[in-house]
Formats: C-alpha cells, sequence, structure tokens
C-alpha cells in the first residue's frame, strides 16, 4: 500500500464517519445525559463491535453474507429492534422536573459499555461495507495482514476522533437542555431518530 493509497482511504473513512449515524448518536445522547467522561465506556463498546466487525469482513464473513441473504436478513431483523428498542427507552426516558417520574441512577461502566455493543452490532452492514472497502486499497502484491492492520488501525482513530468529538458536542449542547420541556423534546427526537435507523436498516438490501 502507498502512502498516496492510504491517504485516499483515510479521507474517505474521515468522511464516512462523519455522517450522523446510530453510533454518533448513541455518543452524543450518552454524553448528554451521563457527561462526556462516563460515555467513554460507551464509545468502548462501540469501538469494540467495530472492530470485531471489521475483522470478521477480513475473515470472510462479508462474503458469506453476501452469499446467504437469510443469515444477513437473520442479523438484520436482530439489529432492526435493537434500535427500535433503543428509540422507545429514549423516548420514555424522564427528564428532570417531572414531578410523577423519579429520575433512575445512572447506569454502570458496564451496562454503558453493552448499550454501545449492542448498538454497534445493530447493523450488519458495516461487515459488508468493510468487504467493499477494503479490497480497493490493499495491494495484492504485498502481504495482506499488515496492510489489514494499518485498515482497521486507521479506522478505529479516525472512529475514536469523532467519537469524541460527538461527545464534546452532547455535552455541550447539556446545558441548553436544562429545562424539562426541552430534554423531553430532545428524548423524542434522539427517539425517533433511532427508530427511523431502525426502519431504513429494515429497508435496507445487501
Amino acid at each position: 500500500m502507498t502512502l498516496q493509497t492510504w491517504w485516499l482511504y483515510v479521507t474517505a473513512v474521515f468522511l464516512i464517519s462523519a455522517t450522523p449515524g446510530p453510533n454518533m448518536l448513541h455518543v452524543m445522547v450518552q454524553s448528554i445525559h451521563h457527561g462526556a467522561r462516563r460515555s467513554i465506556a460507551s464509545m468502548a463498546g462501540l469501538m469494540t463491535a467495530n472492530l470485531v466487525c471489521l475483522l470478521a469482513s477480513a475473515a470472510g464473513l462479508g462474503a458469506l453474507l453476501k452469499a446467504s441473504p437469510m443469515l444477513f436478513d437473520l442479523l438484520r431483523y436482530v439489529g432492526v429492534g435493537y434500535l427500535v428498542w433503543l428509540g422507545i427507552k429514549a423516548w420514555r426516558a424522564p427528564v428532570g422536573g417531572d414531578a410523577e417520574a423519579e429520575k433512575p441512577a445512572p447506569p454502570s461502566l458496564t451496562a454503558m459499555f453493552g448499550a454501545g455493543l449492542g448498538t454497534g452490532f445493530s447493523n450488519p452492514k458495516l461487515i459488508i461495507f468493510a468487504a467493499a472497502l477494503f479490497p480497493q486499497f490493499i495491494d495484492t502484491s504485498a502481504p495482506f495482514a499488515p496492510q489489514l492492520a494499518i485498515l482497521i488501525a486507521s479506522f478505529a482513530a479516525i472512529e475514536a476522533f469523532w467519537f469524541g468529538m460527538y461527545a464534546l458536542g452532547g455535552r455541550s449542547f447539556a446545558a441548553w437542555l436544562a429545562p424539562a420541556n426541552r430534554q423531553r423534546l430532545f428524548n423524542r427526537v434522539s427517539g425517533g431518530v433511532f427508530i427511523a435507523f431502525g426502519v431504513a436498516l429494515l429497508g435496507s438490501r445487501t
């Protein structure tokens, strides 16, 4: 892999990762509700899911999913259900100032990691995406493993950068959300967006 090829890959992944999606929305929501520092646990879960998907793609799961629409659909339906569940949970989340609702204790870091992991695994298209993207930047005449390591490490670094940006942005947004009516509006909007992501995934194809 030449330096020019690597830069093309970095540019493509940087722009793709910047696009708002379930992962970035999850980071922002966790940062708003629990703080940027605690949201690192969610980021770790998301990153773990991403790395597992990328490695699975490199191991051939992407080709398997392409060849087995039923397996892909099964994973897709599980992902849809999880995203819709996240949307309903966000929609119904209690807000400060609710007289009838006692605000629950913050989730543990383990629970936040698990929620991030589930969100990251909710979209099997990442495996297909990696299977389609990686071959464009790998030199078949050079050793495969070092090139794959560079691609995955670069992806992880870029994704971590955008996680941090969304977490900091969410934390800045938290002050504006102090009034209960704004918190309720944000819960409705974020919950609706999660559900919309689930519906979009339901309508997707390999």
